[in-house]
């Protein structure tokens, strides 16, 4: 029932009794104007008719609101109904403009995250890049806004947090007994180790390794920490700030006498906002975010690690050219990319290929496989390899994502699935055009999934607030309505069955899980032992795998560091059933057609066969007297459902991620003990303690309760959803067909805020004829214009 409540209680027009708040003033217009600046002329002159439709239709929801409050603001007791529309009124009036876009750039160390970030925002030098250090250590997000300056936020782990990683490290390096000398020197190798000592001696200086906990705990760190945990930096220019940003976002090496480099704080960075003011390249509303490519041994950071992925609309799996073609830490990015769509928002990953300009040409020649034609310039070769690699990793990605998602995914459909960029290129234009950099084209990617988002929303916007100005509009001449209609009997006759049958079609959906789950347990439990040996082996032996196994333990079978490859003994454990299940649980979740499991367009039809039911009852019972009201309901009964939609899509991250998190609840007691595991023969007891705890779980059912979990999960979601309809639908009906039981009183007269909002209502379509007009001649004069001239061969 938690689930129901949380649910439940987001409902979108909930009865508030505080109902003179003031509306949120709306933007100045020289301020929208500047949001456009990133778009050519014909994308800016779709958004402003796109932005005028969404100021006027909040201008006129503003005027009705506070014509509605000042007619009841004397009132001793203000009707349900009124309650309800006003609510409803002041929703939609502070309802964001649009949700940020999320583009993950998502890689390895190296790959040319920054670079691509900095090429894309037109700043060359502006996020540190690579050169003898590693680079970008926590996530960065880059936007853009109407502010004067430049500005970073650098937020920092709150007290309780740091105290947290605080005693863990300190557990890392806690010696209990004396070593022989070939354990001391493996211990001393481990990879856990030198990033525990590193992160202390940055914070609290040479030495602090030699600490314990509570003495950590009496130091003062080096650098200083503000009460609010937030840094804010701000600057005229994008170069001064890039400065004042670079120590807090780059990872220094430790210089060879062991000292630390000039950031003391560091280790203390959970994530770095960065606002740039009015960009000419990235729009207003899309957020990119470099996103390192493991994680972090932190908790809170780690969970921001995953839920910045999840929250992604769009990934680009980043990868240098020279290491596209394999390696296991590009195959664990992909993967983690593909959970991404399963468990979160985003709707389409593509391959990202960097630094394509590196090409030794004797080399390539030599081992050219394509083509008869011959390779005049080492850019003529440069672009014959860009072909070559997007044709053959478009292939591969293609498959890949077609073992793991449904057959009609939409990624699928996605004309680009690899890019083959140059920063330095895009830069220098030695070799290459701008265009041939293809850093237009993403720019260009970015622009159109921001104008779509816009169009469906300010679409849905303005649709939603017509039909409120419809009902309230109707509040002041319900005598005259018939009575047989005001009962409304048939229709709520006809909801409560259609309400029966969507709980049927979501156990079938549901259904379709339960065989891919068990099959997926057997798998497990045969692979189990196989996976968990190849997990607790290093190439290496035990050296310098000692203490990392050990962080793995106390972080509960994970451990992120920012030099090894991601380790998850409960994710990897699981795979065997996830590799059952990725296929049908994509399509349980994904839009298109209503047939077989798909939920979310059972849902939508669930919602016009409503829709299409009322008019014909409403016909028979009187509709042509009230054509107001059905258009209220038809479109109330949209948004009820579209928020649906949010809520289901909310949920999944819960129910996917639900079988680790059970086979990560059942191992705790196993991980624990073996943490506490020091001295000799360290590493093979807590490898004993782990494989004979699993074992232990597996034989008492650890896979069987995973299941049923994840199967009740899916159960609660049903709940959640038939009471949300069930609640929101009878208030609605309700509210509609009731009149003289005190729910109505005579309201201020909005007869011309309806006449504007009908006519706004009518703009939706010449808007969208006009912006069809103006990509055609567009088009038209592209193909009229000369094309661009190349670089010199060379």
């Amino acid at each position: 029932m938690e689930e129901t409540e949380d649910f439940v209680g987001q409902g979108p027009h909930p009865v508030d009794d505080d109902l003179f708040k003031e509306p949120t003033k709306k933007r100045r217009r020289s301020d929208r104007d500047q949001r456009f600046r990133a778009f050519p002329s014909v994308e800016q002159s779709a958004l402003k008719e796109y932005e005028k439709l969404e100021s006027r239709t909040r201008r006129v929801l503003s005027n009705t609101y506070q014509k509605l409050i000042h007619s009841v603001f004397l009132d001793d007791s203000i009707p349900n109904g009124v309650k309800y529309l006003i609510n409803r009124l002041l929703a939609l009036i502070e309802k964001p403009s649009l949700d940020p876009i999320y583009i993950g750039l998502f890689g390895s160390t190296g790959a040319g995250k920054s670079s691509l970030i900095n090429a894309i925002i037109q700043q060359a030098m502006f996020l540190p890049v690579s050169g003898e250090s590693i680079c970008t250590s926590c996530i960065v997000q880059v936007s853009s806004g109407c502010c004067e300056q430049y500005e970073a936020k650098i937020h920092l782990l709150s007290d309780q947090e740091w105290k947290e990683e605080l005693k863990n490290l300190t557990k890392l390096l806690h010696r209990t007994e004396e070593l022989d000398r070939e354990e001391a020197d493996a211990w001393d190798r481990d990879d856990a180790v030198e990033e525990a000592i590193w992160k202390l001696q940055m914070l609290y200086g040479n030495g602090a390794e030699r600490k314990n906990y509570e003495e950590l705990l009496r130091a003062k760190p080096k650098g200083k920490i503000p009460t609010s945990r937030i840094i804010t930096l701000k600057a005229e220019e994008a170069e001064e700030l890039s400065v004042k940003l670079d120590p807090y976002i780059r990872t220094h090496r430790r210089d060879l006498d062991g000292k630390s480099a000039e950031t003391q704080i560091w280790p203390l960075i959970k994530h770095v906002e960065v606002t740039l003011p009015k960009s000419e390249m990235i729009p207003e509303g899309v957020v990119l975010v470099d996103i390192p490519g493991t994680g972090d041994f932190n908790s809170k950071r780690d969970e921001m690690w995953k839920k910045t992925i999840d929250k992604c609309s769009v990934i680009w799996l980043i990868s240098d050219i020279e290491r596209v073609s394999g390696g296991r830490a590009h195959e664990d990015l992909l993967n983690e990319s593909i959970k991404a769509c399963q468990r979160g928002f985003c709707r389409d990953v593509a391959l990202v290929v960097t630094k394509t300009d590196k090409l030794h040409l004797l080399e390539y020649l030599r081992e050219r496989k394509v083509g008869n034609q011959a390779i005049q310039s080492q850019r003529e070769a440069v672009l014959e390899r860009n072909e070559v690699i997007k044709l053959q990793r478009n292939g591969i990605l293609k498959e890949k994502l077609k073992r793991k998602l449904p057959a009609d995914s939409k990624v699928l459909e996605a004309s680009d699935l690899v890019y083959t960029v140059s920063a330095q290129e895009y830069w220098q234009q030695a070799l290459l055009t701008e265009e041939e950099t293809e850093i237009p084209k993403l720019r260009g990617y970015i622009r159109k999934r921001l104008l779509d988002k816009k169009r469906r929303m300010v679409t849905k916007y303005v649709t939603e607030a017509f039909g409120l100005l419809l009902l309230t509009d109707s509040f002041n001449c319900m005598e005259n309505l018939p009575n047989e209609f005001l009962h409304m009997s048939g229709l709520r006759r006809f909801v409560e069955e259609k309400i029966q049958f969507l709980e049927k079609v979501i156990d079938q959906c549901f259904a379709h899980i339960k065989q891919p789950l068990q099959e997926g347990v057997r798998n497990a439990k045969a692979s189990y032992r196989r996976i968990l040996g190849t997990c607790l082996v290093r190439s290496r032996g035990n050296q310098g795998f000692h203490q990392t196994l050990k962080a793995v333990c106390l972080k509960n079978g994970i451990y992120a560091s920012r030099t090894l490859a991601r380790i998850d003994l409960n994710e990897a454990i699981t795979q065997p059933i996830y590799d059952q299940i990725d296929p049908v649980f994509g399509g349980i979740f994904r839009a298109g057609k209503p047939n077989g499991s798909a939920l979310l367009p059972h849902v939508e039809a669930f919602k016009h066969s409503l829709q299409e039911k009322m008019m014909e009852i409403g016909i028979r019972s009187g509709w042509k007297y009230d054509s107001h009201k059905k258009s209220f309901l038809i479109q109330e009964i949209s948004a009820i459902l579209g928020g649906l939609e949010d809520y289901i899509l909310r949920k999944k991250r819960r129910i996917y991620e639900s079988l680790t998190t059970s086979v990560q609840s059942d191992l705790k007691p196993c991980y624990e003990e073996a943490a506490q595991i020091a001295g000799k023969k360290a590493c093979e007891r807590m490898k004993d303690v782990i494989r004979r705890g699993v074992d232990r779980q597996v034989a008492e059912g650890m896979f069987e309760r995973a299941q049923e979990r994840m199967q009740h999960q899916f159960q609660q979601l049903k709940n959640g959803i038939t009471e949300k309809v069930k609640g929101s639908i009878a208030t609605m009906l309700t509210l509609a067909s009731s009149q003289g039981d005190g729910l109505y009183k005579e309201l201020a007269d909005v007869k011309s805020e309806y006449k504007e909002m009908e006519k706004l209502h009518r703009g939706l379509r010449e808007v969208a004829e006009n912006a069809v007009l103006r990509r055609g001649m567009q088009d038209f004069l592209l193909k009229m214009s000369p094309s661009k001239v190349v670089p010199p061969k060379s």
